[in-house]
């Protein structure tokens, strides 16, 4: 079992997106792989994930947008019998949700909403190279342009507050990573880094939301690199340790969406349990290196992963019986 959830990191490659143009970074989440062996490949099977995100974004004081953001992403992850040069296929699909939860109530607090990520469809090579070491490749592409959705911001009297809420989903994501994971001893040491890359600039289909101001575009949107960092242990069925995470931005010019913000890093701790049948983890972290003075994050995080049915490895043969001879 341990290896079943600590590889189905190779399918949590697939989450979401940020909260806010103020907060513009890459369409995947930073932090979403980590706790998870994503350098490992996972025994053939079906496999379904769940991951939580709940951000408590600052309050900066008026300027601010008075609100706090979630993601939620369901996962499946088929784990092919395809092994080429060494390396299974698996082949992943995920259709991400963005929440932002208002913090102010009366007229001018910002109403509740929730944005369509566009699906994710992407494929992982996971090489095992022995000695409790792996390595994959990721590529696949959130296809924003067909059912991504921009956000518009309203508050609580129907009036108009900003848009886009995701700029960047104007433009379908064309995602890239490699991981390297150990998973010896009960441990898992994983190193991720993800390139997420945009067709820039880049409009919404349509026209703007009548009332709704710029809300079609042209965006400019910052290619950028996540990297995402685990080491924890296994004691019996549980799990602890450390976790960080990042992200680097590569255009912070006045055109971009990622306009001042080169990007962040958090640090925190992971706690896990295997319940038999699906195992869970809940994380948290705190920025530590932000761009923009005053405005660390704190985020919690809570996944499931599900093994919904897997092959059993075959036995190795048994050892050829003795020649007896009779003279």
């Amino acid at each position: 079992m341990v290896k079943n959830w600590l590889a189905a990191g190779a399918a949590a490659l697939t989450l979401s997106v940020t909260a806010t143009a103020s907060y513009a970074q890459t369409t995947t989440v930073p932090g979403e792989q980590v706790g998870l062996a994503v350098g490992a490949p996972l025994p053939e099977g079906l496999y379904a994930i769940n991951t939580f995100v709940y951000r408590q974004t600052p309050d900066l004081g008026p300027g601010a947008l008075p609100v706090d953001v979630g993601v939620n992403v369901p996962v499946l992850v088929w784990s092919t019998p395809l092994v080429v040069a060494g390396g299974r296929f698996e082949l992943a699909l995920a259709p991400p949700t963005v929440f932002a939860f208002g913090k102010r109530g009366g007229p001018a607090g910002i109403r509740d909403l929730s944005i369509n990520v566009g699906t994710f469809v992407g494929g992982i090579w996971a090489f095992d190279l022995g000695s409790n070491f792996g390595v994959s490749l990721l590529g696949g592409v959130y296809l924003n342009e067909l059912n991504g959705d921009r956000g518009v911001l309203v508050n609580n009297s129907g009036n108009f507050v900003g848009a886009p809420v995701l700029g960047q989903l104007a433009s379908n994501t064309y995602r890239f990573g490699i991981a390297g994971s150990y998973t010896g001893d009960g441990w898992n040491i994983t190193a991720n880094l993800t390139a997420n890359i945009y067709d820039s600039p880049a409009r919404f289909p349509g026209p703007n939301v009548p009332g709704f101001g710029i809300t079609r575009g042209p965006f400019i949107i910052s290619d950028s690199l996540n990297l995402d960092l685990t080491a924890t242990k296994k004691f019996g069925k549980f799990e602890i340790g450390a976790i960080g995470y990042g992200t680097y931005n590569f255009d912070t010019s006045f055109r971009s969406l990622a306009f001042g913000n080169r990007g962040r890093f958090a640090l925190g701790g992971l706690i896990g349990y295997d319940f038999g049948p699906f195992t869970a983890q809940i994380y948290a972290a705190r920025d530590v290196v932000t761009a923009v003075p005053r405005s660390e994050n704190t985020e919690v995080w809570g996944r499931v992963v599900v093994p919904l049915y897997t092959v059993a490895a075959a036995a190795p043969p048994p050892p050829p019986a003795p020649i007896i001879r009779k003279y």
